[in-house]
């Protein structure tokens, strides 16, 4: 199984997933939750693959030192190193979309999409996700959807085909004075 973007393959006809030793597999979408951006995918491989084990995101703290993994600009399997900046960060607070981000200051351009963040004992504590700049391109931060998160929706597709959320029945929104 692999964890992505939604926004990575969403619209894709045809997915294939390519590994660090240049092997390609075929690719099937297990299941996709837009809101949170995770894909769950799956290939059928002949031997079993190294994998990153899930760290607890919820024990990230601010400062600790965080490596981005992924492929900029068509760069493969380009790692960049920061640190976390911010906790439970939402992008736009005014979207009716509450996001919860993993902010940090390693670089992550185009591409870097559905790769991971790893903490310093090699665990993913993140699916890298989001930038925010007027280039389009790394400006000094960037955000990612936590492991825990992550991971929650990813068993939920497993368990039940799709993402269990909670419903309170009231709904928020910011004020002005």
């Amino acid at each position: 199984y692999i964890v992505t973007n939604n926004h990575v393959i969403d619209g894709a006809a045809e997915l294939d997933v390519s590994l660090n030793d240049n092997r390609t597999f075929k690719a099937e979408v297990i299941g996709t939750d837009p809101q949170a951006d995770i894909a769950l995918l799956k290939i059928d491989a002949d031997e079993d693959l190294p994998y990153l084990p899930f760290g607890d995101s919820d024990n990230v703290r601010l400062g600790e030192w965080a490596l981005a993994v992924g492929n900029p600009f068509n760069l493969t399997s380009t790692v960049t190193a920061g640190i976390i900046s911010a906790k439970a960060r939402d992008i736009n607070e005014y979207d009716s979309n509450p996001q919860s981000f993993i902010q940090t200051d390693a670089a992550i351009n185009p591409g870097n999409s559905g790769g991971a963040l790893v903490n310093i004992n090699g665990e993913l504590i993140g699916i890298n996700t989001a930038i925010t700049s007027q280039t389009g391109s790394y400006v000094g931060y960037a955000f990612a959807v936590p492991s825990n998160n992550a991971r929650k929706i990813v068993e939920d597709i497993l368990e039940y085909g799709d993402v269990q959320r909670g419903i309170l029945g009231v709904s928020g929104t910011s004020l002005n004075p």
